[in-house]
């Protein structure tokens, strides 16, 4: 796995061991940047069940402003961290140790708010619903924020009461893509 594009084009990162991590694919992260090109610079960006960090690096590479990176898995933490060191962004990013599903509480007052949102989270867990919820509840994105959501083509984006609209979707093989704008 490497970054794909920007200052730190071709920089190495490493993986969490096992399977608990699964992160995302070099091709659908440069597919992704591609259709996020216009968006990324100078973008606050937050990037939940954030496993190795590469989304949220990767934007770093490409001109983002800040990135918040949110986890909870203990591995997956020390691995993002080292990335973070191997690429010396350290200075731009916040990590945080936090359960997404049952709030997120811990990043009510950050601001500016983040416009460019990164979702991976364990594929048909039934996770994306609950995990939209608590970023709406949170109140921290700008109106107009693009949330990216990478996940399994069975567990589709459910339309509801939220102000998420899916105005584009990129499948691979088993993977989907959802892009959503949020619209207050």
């Amino acid at each position: 796995m490497r970054i794909i594009g920007g200052e730190l084009k071709g920089r190495k990162l490493i993986s969490v061991p096992g399977t608990d991590i699964r992160p995302t694919a070099d091709r659908i992260r440069e597919s992704i940047f591609n259709i996020l090109a216009g968006r990324v610079g100078g973008a606050v960006v937050l990037d939940l069940f954030a496993g190795t960090g590469a989304l949220g690096i990767e934007a770093l590479s490409r001109g983002a402003e800040s990135a918040f990176f949110i986890e909870i898995n203990k591995r997956a933490l020390s691995v993002l961290k080292r990335n973070i060191n191997t690429c010396s962004v350290g200075n731009k990013v916040t990590i945080i140790q936090w359960n997404i599903l049952e709030n997120l509480t811990c990043i009510q007052s950050m601001r500016p708010a983040f416009n460019l949102v990164f979702m991976d989270p364990p594929y048909n867990k039934h996770l994306i619903g609950p995990s939209l919820s608590n970023l709406h509840d949170s109140g921290c994105l700008e109106s107009g924020a693009c949330v990216t959501i990478e996940h399994s083509h069975l567990e589709p984006i459910a339309e509801g009461p939220l102000p998420f609209n899916v105005f584009d979707q990129r499948r691979y093989a088993k993977t989907l893509v959802s892009f959503l704008n949020y619209m207050l």
